[in-house]
């Protein structure tokens, strides 16, 4: 097998580099015991973390060079694959159609298969369905599905199980996470064991990317969350909420089989024990390293990343129907005391793109339009035509409800303090941000992941979508939408999808201020890490991909 050496670390590296805060019990809120239960006490913050990084090739007492030795060549099969996430909790869920958090998305992604599935360049590509054809104008879609697929027990998969899944997902007296997304959804048909007709509304010319979402895993007729089964890449081990999940490689894969034996997805408490676990080689991969890492851990001759450019943002949230941003010229001036190339260096280390107060920058139908820029002058003639000569004070409710939105918070807060805005910061925990007044902040925050512009709309930007957090409902902006979705020529729908885009770039309720990339570190005996648009870590968390160098670890 083809490997490459990196030089050796220095000969003068002490013994070991020590990992404080290791324990091998559970304690509350703590991991697995096989893993240990890291918290604060290791690491004091990730200054402390990108300093210990000057250990690099030292830490975990391996032989001098042996680390360094970084996987190529053909993918081998076997072994443990150990993967650190943060943000598990007691809520984890194995349920096909609810994920919620970021490691419920890694679980359904692999347990279960849809239809179709985003591919790296975020472009659907079929799954368990080899075609899917309108009919009627986009009222009908006639979607025949793949042969010789089986279900983790072994029962084939069939038409009847694709009802099922759409059944249960737009139950009415409990709709799932994807129901938003098949508002137009009449009613499902088996035509027979392997077509499907998916009978609308109204036309739907996005319905294939509505099923390409990773919470619409296709399941059996008598799924049973508590006992999950699905045809994807990996079955169900070990499940221990917040903590662990084993995932065993399905040896009878359809596609081409996960090269790994097992997956153990591990929770860590914080991101400076997720790095701690990564130094002392108690993970191989950790998924969302912290951008401002990422140079860091390049240094390091024992590890790599990659880094993928995504559509994943952390607006401003502003509510339209609420003062004072219920004035169009209050949210023009916010927009304009923003240094966008300022916010992304600090928040996101530079490694993200500036934004442009638009969603979507991979959808075909964002328009370029000029890229608006800072402007305190006339934010603050803004204000005084407004009614606030003076200036303004707002209250922004902020949570570390992503990496960077607590410091976004408040480097706006000290940006907007030049155009006489007072922003007054109320930080809470993330499920109080969540609770009962999520939705209802007249001045907030939010994150999303990589979404084309009319998924993104159906689910944040209209009267009935389930978090319209800005309250926008203008009639022509819905009126474009509605259009939009059931035009299934091209050309002529990204033209509608332009002029939406342009009604919330000039008086919309986001700013949608910069967008940020996605980086996962990985030790330098995994191989098959690549970039993947959709903005989950981990490759877009296909798994499958990835193998273990034996001999390199």
């Amino acid at each position: 097998m083809a490997r490459v050496r990196s030089e050796s670390p220095p000969s003068d590296c002490p013994p070991s580099a020590p990992v404080t805060g290791a324990r091998t019990a559970r304690g509350p809120g703590g991991g697995s015991a096989r893993y240990g239960a890291f918290s604060r006490r290791g690491f004091m913050g990730l200054g402390a973390a990108a300093a210990s990084f000057a250990l690099a090739g030292c830490a975990a007492g391996g032989q001098p060079g042996a680390a360094a030795i970084r996987a190529t060549g053909a993918p081998q099969r076997g072994g443990i694959l150990r993967v650190g996430l943060t943000g598990g909790g007691a809520s984890d869920s194995v349920d096909a159609h609810v994920p919620v958090g970021t490691a419920d998305a890694g679980r359904v992604i692999n347990f279960y298969d849809g239809l179709y599935e985003f591919d790296a360049d975020y472009v659907p590509v079929p799954v368990l369905a080899e075609s899917a054809t309108p009919r009627d104008g986009g009222r009908e879609w006639l979607v025949r599905l793949r042969k010789g697929v089986v279900f983790h027990d072994g029962r084939p998969f069939t038409a009847r199980d694709v009802v099922a899944t759409y059944d249960r997902v737009t139950d009415p007296k409990d709709p799932k996470t994807g129901a938003s997304g098949l508002a137009l959804l009449r009613r499902t048909v088996a035509v027979d064991d392997h077509t499907v007709r998916f009978e609308l509304s109204e036309p739907d010319a996005m319905f294939v990317d509505s099923t390409a979402q990773y919470s619409m895993g296709i399941v059996p007729v008598d799924y049973d969350p508590a006992a999950p089964v699905g045809t994807g890449p990996f079955r169900l081990g070990t499940f221990e909420p917040g903590q662990l999940t084993v995932l065993e490689a399905n040896r009878d894969y359809w596609r081409e089989p996960p090269f790994v034996d097992e997956v153990h997805l591990v929770n860590f408490n914080d991101q400076d024990a997720l790095v701690n676990a990564l130094l002392s080689t108690q993970v191989d991969v950790v998924g969302q390293l912290p951008l401002s890492l990422i140079d860091v851990v390049n240094t390091d001759p024992r590890l790599h990343t990659v880094v993928s450019e995504t559509g994943n943002w952390l607006p401003f949230t502003m509510r339209v129907d609420t003062a004072p941003f219920d004035d169009a010229r209050v949210r023009e001036a916010f927009r304009l005391v923003v240094d966008r190339e300022q916010m992304v260096e600090q928040v996101f280390s530079g490694h993200g793109t500036v934004g442009n107060d638009m969603y979507a920058p991979f959808d075909p139908g964002t328009p370029r339009l000029e890229q608006r820029t800072r402007d305190v002058a006339r934010a603050r003639e803004l204000l005084a035509q407004a009614g606030h000569p003076d200036g303004l004070e707002v209250e922004l409710v902020t949570a570390p409800i992503q990496s960077g939105a607590v410091e976004a918070a408040q480097v706006f807060a000290e940006q907007a303090s030049e155009a006489g805005i007072t922003v007054n910061l109320r930080r809470v925990d993330t499920t109080t941000f969540f609770g009962d007044g999520y939705l209802q902040y007249p001045f907030s925050q939010d994150f999303w992941y990589t979404r084309s512009f009319l998924p993104q709309t159906a689910n944040g930007t209209l009267p009935a979508s389930p978090f319209n957090e800005t309250h926008w409902a203008d009639p022509e902006f819905i009126a474009l939408y509605e259009k939009a979705r059931a035009t299934l020529d091209d050309d002529a729908r990204h033209d509608l999808v332009a002029r939406a885009q342009k009604q919330l770039y000039d008086a919309g309720g986001y700013i949608v201020w910069g967008f940020f990339n996605q980086a996962d570190a990985y030790q330098n005996y995994v191989g098959g890490g690549s970039e993947h648009r959709a903005g989950m870590p981990v490759s877009g968390f296909q798994l499958r991909t990835l193998w273990i160098d034996r001999e390199g670890k």
